[in-house]
């Protein structure tokens, strides 16, 4: 099985806003990086949705190694899931899951591989997650600048 590093981040200019996503992928010597935009989401949407793509884009199963800088993302994916699925994703306070939509689709190409999730510290010392910062932020702006 290949092991795979995926460095995730997402961006959002106001919550709502114009929001851009970007990861990175490493295996071995090779780079890949994606990133893209909507004109009207949330930061969470973003961060979810660059964890996503970065499933997506491996054709095979693989082992990931996947950091991020959001808590929500990581908390949701490895905790919180279970127990949103066991109730018909209804949160414990009986209150609708939020991103259900993404939430469903990050679990199905979570499924497809042997996944390990990692925080790192966002703008701080993790040069993947920096670049993805950028390459999310970058998309937010081009983004609100064609909107």
């Amino acid at each position: 099985m290949k092991k795979i590093e995926l460095i995730t981040d997402g961006a959002c200019l106001g919550n709502p806003g114009p929001g851009g996503w970007a990861c990175v992928l490493r295996y071995g010597k090779h780079t890949k990086e994606m990133w893209g935009s909507e004109p009207q989401t949330t930061n969470n949407r973003m961060e979810l949705m660059a964890a996503i793509r970065g499933l997506r884009a491996l054709n095979e199963a693989c082992e990931v190694a996947i950091t991020t800088d959001s808590e929500y993302l990581k908390n949701g994916i490895t905790q919180w899931i279970h127990g949103w699925k066991k109730r018909g994703w209804v949160k414990a306070d009986k209150s609708p899951v939020v991103n259900k939509d993404l939430w469903v689709e990050l679990d199905e190409q979570a499924a497809r591989h042997k996944t390990d999730w990692k925080w790192t510290k966002g703008h701080a010392d993790h040069e993947d997650n920096n670049r993805c910062d950028e390459l999310a932020s970058r998309a937010a702006r081009e983004q609100s600048a064609s909107g």
